[in-house]
């Protein structure tokens, strides 16, 4: 499957893609966890991956993360010092390194990606302190405007995770992620679990610091409402392979794969 077969645009002329998928598999036994995914996502473009459980988008996700090793293609990042780089060839210690600079991930639940037994401040500031900093003064004063800008009383700086609400909790997490400016953040339904007022919250939290920070994205997600506000492309899987795909509105406006009508119906339908 190639990119023209997928129907994505070629981005803005002259621009090179931020992330290259080319191929991606992975297979558990005979079953499918996903097969022969390529796309381009270029910088400060988002991403959606919408399909029901067992789609294989949560699989996608994970090999493009570097959390699962794919049976076969290549996920080629632009570095900053060396250009396109294939993340599947990369030694796990500048695979981590890439993780902890260029690239973010928000799981789900929260308490996956927080130390829950650290406080807000230390949260935040750890992700600092994997990139060199120092200065406990200059960490402080990060994470405090860091919890402010994800809605969180700076007062709160020294509290723990588990005093939190799910959505403050989820915020934190966010703002661990964002505070070294990765290019590249991937999330894993980023707003499950959570109460609709909270979602919405949430929701409106994100999409705004998408677009203030220029960060490309790609999120995996069940929920077609989280898409249609946050995505400027979307992919649909169904049994490990992409289906459909093209930009958000188009898709779920105008959906040609009898999965995806079905998908979108059952779902946007009032």
């Amino acid at each position: 499957m190639n990119e023209a077969s997928l129907g994505f645009g070629a981005g803005v002329k002259g621009e090179r893609p931020l992330l290259q998928v080319r191929g991606v598999g992975k297979f558990y036994g005979a079953r499918i966890g996903c097969t022969d995914v390529s796309f381009d996502l270029y910088p400060g473009e988002v991403m959606g991956i919408v399909g029901e459980s067992g789609s294989g988008k949560s699989t996608l996700l994970s090999c493009l993360a570097g959390h699962l090793a794919p049976d076969a293609g290549q996920v080629i990042f632009d570095t900053r010092d060396h250009g396109p780089r294939d993340t599947v060839a990369m030694a796990e210690p500048e695979r981590r390194q890439l993780g902890r600079t260029d690239w973010a991930f928000v799981h789900q639940n929260p308490r996956d990606g927080l130390r829950m037994g650290v406080s807000a401040g230390g949260n935040v500031g750890e992700r600092l302190m994997a990139v060199g900093a120092r200065h406990y003064g200059d960490i402080r004063a990060t994470a405090e405007d860091w919890l402010g800008r994800v809605e969180i009383d700076p007062g709160r700086i020294d509290d723990r995770p588990r005093a939190f609400s799910g959505g403050m909790q989820q915020r934190l997490q966010i703002a661990r992620n964002l505070v070294t400016g990765p290019r590249l953040v991937f999330m894993d339904e980023p707003t499950g679990g959570l109460d609709v007022s909270v979602q919405a919250r949430l929701l409106d939290l994100l999409r705004g610091l998408v677009r203030r920070m220029g960060l490309s994205a790609v999120i995996v997600t069940h929920d077609l409402a989280v898409v249609r506000l946050l995505a400027d492309r979307l992919m649909v899987m169904k049994s490990g392979r992409v289906i459909e795909t093209g930009l958000t509105d188009q898709v779920l406006d105008d959906p040609q794969h009898g999965y995806t009508q079905l998908l979108v119906s059952s779902v946007l339908q009032v």
